[in-house]
Order: structure tokens, then C-alpha cells, then sequence
């Protein structure tokens, strides 16, 4: 159902090549019957399945394909459609321009446009399945997606190469949906304080995280862990660095990229994750526990590979340091924040977790809800403090939901004096 998101908005909208292409019609009809603005920007491929004419009559405004074609000599056509632009949205978006956009590269209209643009960018990709799977494609969506980039997944069905699986375009209807989200979410109550990060700092304050998973050993070649990538502590990690805090992440074992202009301390077991945060806490202001700490470990590690002996093999485990209770009995000065992954009674198990472990907020998320997952690059959060639910935020990327997550301690601790100004 459209709203009023969209009227008077200018969405840039780019098309590359894909027998999707198709699918571009109806996408820029509805997005121009919802009151936007649509300025289409075609890849030589994808004017091969569509032609330009079509979007030009459905856009009612130029369609740009050739970063040479300059038809305005006031302006640099592509600088201009980039500065113009409200939202980006690229459909279908192939393995080649998230490859481009990935690492930076500007070779035709399209992508040339994409480096140039400071809007938000909306993508909806669609190839055939293996492709989408592809460790490289999936490894620059994940570097798109820390960088602030919305994903609109696509679907799973029969693919015009005879496979069936994932990667079949999103509807348009869906992505026009997932823009007016996005819309919504930026112009309403994003008046609050902490929905504006700008208006905030964290500029003199120190902040400690930690993110991914740990590994507990049974002998030197297998252990314990699970399936935490980290993505979370990360996108933490930087957005405090983003808000100008001095950022320690303590970080075990991750799946994505970590940040090289970030302290960071690599530990692998629960133990090791302790004994950083215990000697790091004293001297910061933040302390958020993002990582999935193993709750056991093997009560005996074995200095040498186990061989196979019998049919059954009997582990016996014992308690690791709860990092997070120990950190809530010994603070201070510290703003304490837990993670709470569960699979339902989300309230009451966050706050229960919150009051034990001597928390000042719990972030919460259901890992069973789609989108709100290990592995993943969206997030689903619910925040609790000791009043109950502070916040619930819908579907964001790990990214955007770590900003937002910081500008609300910010905001909680521009009353609160720095560890220096304390001693």
C-alpha cells in the first residue's frame, strides 16, 4: 500500500543486466505513481533487455546510459544525478555492479554515478543461484552492507537459467515497500535526540566491545564455538568510532572483516575474552558485550589429537566465567550494555538477564525471527533498561542499528562526566 513516503522525493534508479531488467518497468511505474521523482540511469547490458525508451516514457524524464552523453552543459550529468538524489535504489543489481560498488570502481554511467552519490543506497540483486552464493559475492554484499547499505533480499523460486533457488528478483511491489521504509523511518520521529547521531558525541569517551564468537579446545585440532560472525560487535565497534570515541574491540572468532583503524585485541576462548575485558574496563565508559561467549568448555583439553576409539565419545564440560555478570558486580562508573539472543519470551527473559547481571541496558534480539539471525546482515533489536522496553526498532542493518544503538548512549551519558574528569 503506498503512503505519502514518497511524494516529492528524487530516487535515482539503477538497472544493470539481467533478464530481471524486465521487472524495472513495473518497479519505476509504482514508485512514480507513489509521487517520486525518477531519474533512470541504465548499464549498456541492461539496455539490451529493456530499452531506454520504455523507463523514459514511465520516468517521464531522460534516461541516462552513456557517461559521455552530457546534455546539460551546466552541470556534469552524473555529479548532478548523484548530489540530486534522495535514495538510490539499483534493480536488479548483478554480481558485477556489487562487485564494482564493493571495491570502488567507476567505469560507465551507472557506477560512475554510484561512487559520486552520498543518498542511501537500496539494492535488490538477482542472479542465478550459485552465483549468489558465491563466497565473493556474498563477501562484498557483507562489505556493502557494513557500509551502511540496504539489501531488499531476493527471492527464492524458479530462475529464467532453469535453477531453481535464491536469487530470483524481488518484487517490485516489495522494494517500493522497503523504500517507503526507509523514508518513514528517516523523516518521522526521527526528530528524537537519538535518532540524529550528528547532533551527538562520544568525542573523549572510551568504549569497549566485544564481538564474535569463542572457541573452547577439546585437543589441538577441534573445539567448541558457534555461530556468531562477529557482525554485530563490529558495526558497534564502528559506529563508536564514527560518534569519536577511542574504541577497543576485544574480538574472537569472526567471519567478516575487521576494521584496521580500531584497537583490537584477538582473544579465542571465553577465558581469554575475560581477562581483556577485566583489564580494559577500568578505564572505559561504555562497555558493550556483543560477543557469544561459550557458556562451557571442555573440563579436560587434551595436549594431543583424540583418536577414534570407541562408537561413542563422552565430553565432560564445565561453567566458564560469565564475563558479563563479573563485569556488572565489578563497575562503577560504567554504562554496561548486554546482548540477549533468544527464541522467544524476548521481555522477560532480557529483563531477567538485564536485573542479574547488573546491566544499565539489554539489547535483545529473536534469533529465530527472519532477518534477526546469526550470520546475517540485519538485526532486529529490542532495548530494555530497568524502566522495561526502551526502544524496538524494525529490521535495520547491522550498521544502521549499531548507530542508533550509539547515539542512544550518547545521549544517556552527556549528562555523565568522562572516566578523566572523574579522577
Amino acid at each position: 500500500m503506498l503512503t505519502d513516503n514518497l511524494k516529492g522525493k528524487t530516487i535515482l534508479l539503477g538497472i544493470t543486466g539481467g533478464i530481471a531488467a524486465y521487472k524495472a518497468a513495473a518497479l519505476c511505474s509504482k514508485l512514480v505513481q507513489g509521487g517520486a521523482a525518477v531519474h533512470v540511469v541504465m548499464t549498456e547490458s541492461a539496455a539490451k533487455f529493456i530499452t531506454p525508451l520504455t523507463l523514459q516514457t514511465l520516468s517521464r524524464n531522460p534516461v541516462h546510459t552513456d557517461t559521455f552523453d552530457e546534455r546539460d552543459p551546466a552541470v556534469v550529468s552524473h555529479i548532478d544525478l548523484a548530489d540530486r538524489a534522495d535514495l538510490v535504489i539499483i534493480a536488479p543489481a548483478t554480481a558485477n555492479i556489487l562487485a564494482k560498488l564493493a571495491w570502488g570502481m567507476a567505469d560507465d554511467m551507472l557506477s560512475t554515478t554510484l561512487l559520486a552519490t552520498r543518498a542511501q543506497l537500496l539494492i535488490a540483486p538477482a542472479m542465478n543461484v550459485h552465483m549468489y552464493a558465491h563466497p565473493a559475492v556474498q563477501h562484498n554484499m557483507s562489505l556493502l552492507s557494513q557500509r551502511g547499505v540496504r539489501f531488499v533480499e531476493p527471492g527464492t523460486g524458479q530462475l529464467a537459467c532453469g535453477y531453481v533457488g535464491k536469487g530470483r528478483l524481488a518484487e517490485p511491489e516489495d522494494i517500493v515497500q522497503a523504500a517507503d521504509h526507509w523514508f518513514a523511518e528517516h523523516e518521522q520521529p526521527q526528530m528524537q535526540p537519538q535518532m540524529q547521531p550528528q547532533m551527538l558525541t562520544l568525542k573523549g569517551r572510551k568504549v569497549l566491545i566485544t564481538a564474535g564468537g569463542t572457541i573452547e579446545r577439546i585437543d589441538p585440532v577441534r573445539y567448541i564455538t558457534n555461530d556468531s560472525s562477529g557482525k554485530m560487535g563490529i558495526a558497534i565497534a564502528e559506529a563508536a568510532r564514527d560518534f569519536g570515541a577511542d574504541v577497543t574491540l576485544v574480538a574472537g572468532r569472526v567471519s567478516a572483516v575487521l576494521p584496521d583503524d580500531i584497537r583490537i585485541i584477538r582473544v579465542e576462548s571465553a577465558e581469554d575474552m575475560f581477562q581483556a575485558v577485566m583489564a580494559e574496563m577500568n578505564s572505559s565508559d561504555i562497555i558493550i558485550k556483543a560477543a557469544a561467549v561459550a557458556d562451557y568448555r571442555p573440563a579436560v583439553r587434551h595436549d594431543a589429537k583424540l583418536k577414534k576409539k570407541d562408537s561413542t565419545l563422552t565430553l565432560e564440560l564445565e561453567k566458564t566465567t560469565d564475563i558479563l555478570e563479573e563485569a556488572g558486580r565489578r563497575k562503577q562508573h560504567q554504562l554496561l550494555v548486554g546482548f540477549a539472543a533468544e527464541t522467544g519470551n524476548l521481555e522477560q527473559y532480557a529483563m531477567d538477564k538485564l536485573h542479574r547481571k547488573n546491566c544499565d541496558l539489554i539489547a535483545a534480539n529473536d534469533v529465530s525471527a527472519e532477518g534477526a539471525g546469526f550470520n546475517g546482515d540485519t538485526n532486529i533489536l529490542h532495548l530494555f533498561d530497568r524502566s522495561g522496553r526502551v526502544a524496538e526498532w524494525p529490521l535495520l542493518s547491522k550498521r544502521e542499528a549499531a548507530d542508533r544503538l550509539m547515539a542512544l548512549l550518547a545521549e544517556r551519558l552527556q549528562q555523565r562526566p568522562s572516566v578523566e574528569e572523574e579522577r
